[in-house]
């Protein structure tokens, strides 16, 4: 089972609607409290701009859930190698690693070898690579799409990534559950999202750790965001994550 949500309509007029409500919803008996909120015309116009490329990408992650085993191991790898490397030399990574079968069947210390000058932590990352790909397939057996259908909420899901998956905090876990069509209602929190929390006023400022505590607490001030502006939480994480990339990346 996939954990999708429904994108919401936009527009200039549900942007005007969006900002009167807001206004409206955050003024005191006496008009003296203002929204916590900043910048928000400002993302909702550049959310239209981006809205259907997002759209694109975000179908395109949806896909993936009916694809074999195999290709969504990809993506598991993809947010290891992730780990404080651009996603674009992650991105580059996976698929050199695919093209010298060494994803799939390459032992730790090729992997390594083949990774020393694409990614940092290298060593770790393939240590951690093959680990989850001996967990995920047992036996010469796949059971990753089917373990991860089994679990009640995507939340359930997210939990046991962090527990099974060496090297993955909540941020990855989240990561991968999004990119594999899994669930698009986790938040990301990366440093390009957090920037962004704190510059639209969810949060204060970015902590300087995330507790898995802390990570939840973030996770539902955003959602409120995201719901007070009608911005689905998937798509404002590839919105916020084109102002640091340049592109709507994974």
């Amino acid at each position: 089972m996939a954990y999708l949500l429904a994108a919401s309509p936009s527009g200039t007029g549900t942007r005007f609607a969006v900002c009167e409500r807001l206004r409206a919803g955050t003024e005191s008996l006496s008009g003296m409290r203002a929204s916590p909120y900043r910048d928000v015309e400002e993302l909702l116009g550049e959310y239209d701009e981006k809205r259907d490329a997002i759209r694109r990408r975000l179908a395109e992650f949806r896909a993936l859930w009916r694809e074999a085993d195999e290709r969504l191991f990809e993506e598991v790898a993809y947010c290891i190698l992730a780990i404080q490397t651009k996603a674009r030399a992650s991105d580059a990574a996976v698929r050199d690693l695919k093209a010298n079968s060494l994803l799939l069947s390459g032992k730790a210390a090729a992997i390594a070898r083949f990774l020393r000058s694409r990614t940092r932590f290298h060593n770790h990352k393939a240590a951690y690579l093959v680990a989850a790909r001996e967990r995920f397939r047992t036996g010469g057996r796949w059971v990753f799409k089917e373990t991860l259908a089994a679990f009640r909420s995507p939340e359930e899901a997210r939990d046991w990534l962090v527990r099974e998956v060496d090297g993955f905090s909540m941020k990855e876990a989240s990561h991968l559950l999004r990119n594999i069509g899994f669930s698009d209602g986790l938040a990301i929190l990366d440093r390009h999202v957090l920037r962004n929390l704190v510059r639209h006023g969810v949060i204060r400022a970015i902590p300087k750790t995330l507790t898995p505590r802390r990570y939840r607490e973030i996770e539902a001030r955003w959602r409120r965001f995201a719901d007070a502006i009608n911005i689905p939480l998937a798509e404002m994480d590839l919105l916020f994550f084109s102002r640091g990339a340049g592109g709507i990346l994974k």
